[in-house]
């Protein structure tokens, strides 16, 4: 297989040259996949570890539209079975245990509570969607489902007072935006290059070669000549195969926009909540970092531009009518402190509800011209949920894995991701030796009793919150000189630039929205700070479109 021309490997730290503006850098590689949501990085990810050289694009931050606007769950979607959807609930079930033990700092299990309303779904019919949800794949992690007496449990206490029976049951969170960083970090490890803020402006293919222009927000242009074409654009994936790559649209996307609210918090246990609305959707109501409710989500046809999705009056409403169900205390539109949208590519199955549109994926790789003669292999991605993003991205490497000539298999099932093996080294070395067998939450404990021990400076509830962000790379971030300065209260230095050497950080919305969710416990004048500094430090780098590229290796 070819592989990357030296001029892909530079120190991570390097800004654009004054030439590259006119003079475009040519590049080769095996793959290049277009988009850099859960779906691209997960690919790359995979097919890094393969042994193929592969280039990541992504014309905004990484997961800076669909994947970080998810509802952070792993689950399974117990609604689905409604729909009989039974092989995407079992594969997603699956999936569920796979990723809580690939990455114990950033997912965890969580126990939902669905109070019983007569007026909805009958006893009979909740029980055996449960008892399904059980036993359609194995569990090791989690624990079964089990009826509750509102009554005494305390999540009954935060709920109207005719609620007196419910049902609980298993699936997981995750951080969802930092799972996507997680994933191109490991890339980027195992041989990858990922750029972001580069657009894919046109792609021509060859009978064996795609040749194709990549353009950053600055007019910069690069030149990549790559064996195979990815596209996992998400909600752009039509128009890319339209407008950029010149290939016709073989599947029909349909847009639906889920929005979310978060308010301050409405009870104070740990448990989740999983509401049955009269118009048979649900909602969930979810802790959410540590002093807030997160409720969502909506299922709205969207028909907008694809990246400025923003939540709607009639939204907010909904979400907080519907919450004010259940809740004794009503939820209203002043209560809301935050809100997020973002648009799903769902396969158009002709479904009337946008609510009963499958969240299964399509995988469709065309290695042929529009006259049958051969040509470079172009894998495009359709759909997809978020739980289900390592199986998706295994069978796409799968797929090429002939047109390729890969002699390497799948390998992810069993494998950490970066700061998720808390078990072993402080640096978190790659392997499954120290994967969870099962305890994801002790092992979890355990790291951070080790990481107090280890880092006796360091606050509580700050080490809590860089061990859940960073897991096992936290002494990466810490090096030798520890914090470094303060710069709003609990953000110092240290996190700072450890964002952006690791992790592609470039303004202040990847930090406080995306790589952390610290804008939520800041006020404006925090945030401006935040930005100030980091305009200060790396305006230069970002006018000048300057990607972080990997020199891990």
């Amino acid at each position: 297989m070819e592989r990357e021309t030296p001029s892909l490997k530079s120190d991570p730290k390097a800004t654009a040259s004054a030439d590259d503006a006119t003079q475009a850098q040519h590049h080769t590689c095996d793959v290049l996949v277009v988009g850099g949501g859960i779906n691209g990085a997960g690919i790359a990810r995979d097919l890094a570890g393969r042994g193929v050289s592969v280039l990541l694009c992504e014309k905004d931050d990484l997961a800076s539209h669909t994947s970080s606007c998810s509802t952070k769950l792993i689950h399974g979607g117990l609604r689905y079975l409604e729909y009989y959807e039974f092989s995407l609930v079992r594969k997603a079930l699956a999936e569920r245990e796979v990723l809580l033990k690939s990455a114990p700092h950033i997912m965890w299990p969580l126990r939902f509570v669905m109070p019983h309303d007569p007026s909805m779904r009958p006893v009979w019919m909740i029980r055996a969607g449960l008892f399904l949800y059980d036993h359609l794949a194995k569990r090791e992690v989690l624990p079964a489902s089990r009826t509750i007496d509102l009554r005494q449990h305390a999540a009954g206490k935060p709920l109207k007072r005719h609620f007196t029976k419910g049902f609980v049951y298993s699936d997981g969170w995750v951080d969802d935006a930092r799972l996507v960083v997680l994933n191109a970090m490991d890339a980027a490890e195992r041989g990858a290059t990922v750029l972001t803020r580069w657009r894919c402006v046109d792609a021509r293919r060859g009978a064996t070669h795609w040749q194709v222009r990549l353009q950053s927000a600055a007019g910069q242009t690069r030149l990549v000549t790559a064996r195979a074409l990815v596209n996992a654009a998400g909600p752009w994936a039509a128009q890319f195969l339209s407008e950029h790559a010149h290939a016709p649209r073989p599947k029909a996307l349909r847009l639906v926009k889920g929005s979310h609210i978060v308010v301050k918090k409405l009870f104070k246990h740990d448990h989740a909540y999983i509401f049955q609305n009269p118009d048979k959707r649900i909602i969930f109501a979810i802790p959410y970092e540590g002093e807030f409710t997160l409720i969502g989500t909506t299922d709205v046809e969207h028909a907008g531009a694809i990246g400025q999705a923003q939540i709607d009056t009639s939204e907010i409403a909904y979400l907080c009518e519907q919450a004010s169900r259940y809740f004794e205390q009503a939820v209203t539109p002043a209560d809301v402190v935050w809100t997020y949208s973002g648009v799903r590519p769902l396969l158009d199955d002709e479904s009337g509800d946008p609510a009963a549109v499958t969240r299964d994926y399509s995988l469709e790789l065309d290695t042929a011209m529009a006259d049958s003669s051969s040509a470079a292999p172009l894998l495009s991605v359709w759909g997809g949920k978020i739980t289900t993003f390592r199986k998706l991205a295994e069978e796409a490497a799968d797929l090429l894995s002939a047109p390729l000539q890969m002699s390497r298999g799948a390998w992810t099932a069993g494998s950490a991701l970066p700061g998720g093996n808390l078990g072993g080294s402080a640096g978190g070395e790659r392997g499954s030796a120290s994967l969870s067998r099962g305890d994801v939450a002790g092992d979890f404990a355990r790291f951070v009793l080790s990481l107090t021990q280890r880092h006796p400076q360091l606050p509580p509830a700050l080490a809590q919150r860089l061990a859940r962000c960073y897991g096992s790379r936290v002494d990466t971030l810490l090096g030798a000189g520890g914090l470094g300065r303060e710069i709003v209260n609990g953000l110092f230095e240290a996190e700072l630039n450890y964002l952006h050497d690791h992790e592609w950080a470039r303004t202040a919305d990847d930090v406080l929205w995306r790589r952390t969710k610290l804008g939520l416990h800041m006020n404006a004048a925090q945030r401006e700070t935040v930005a100030a500094w980091c305009s200060a430090h790396w305006r230069a780098e970002v006018a000048a479109g300057a990607p972080k590229e990997t020199a891990w290796n």
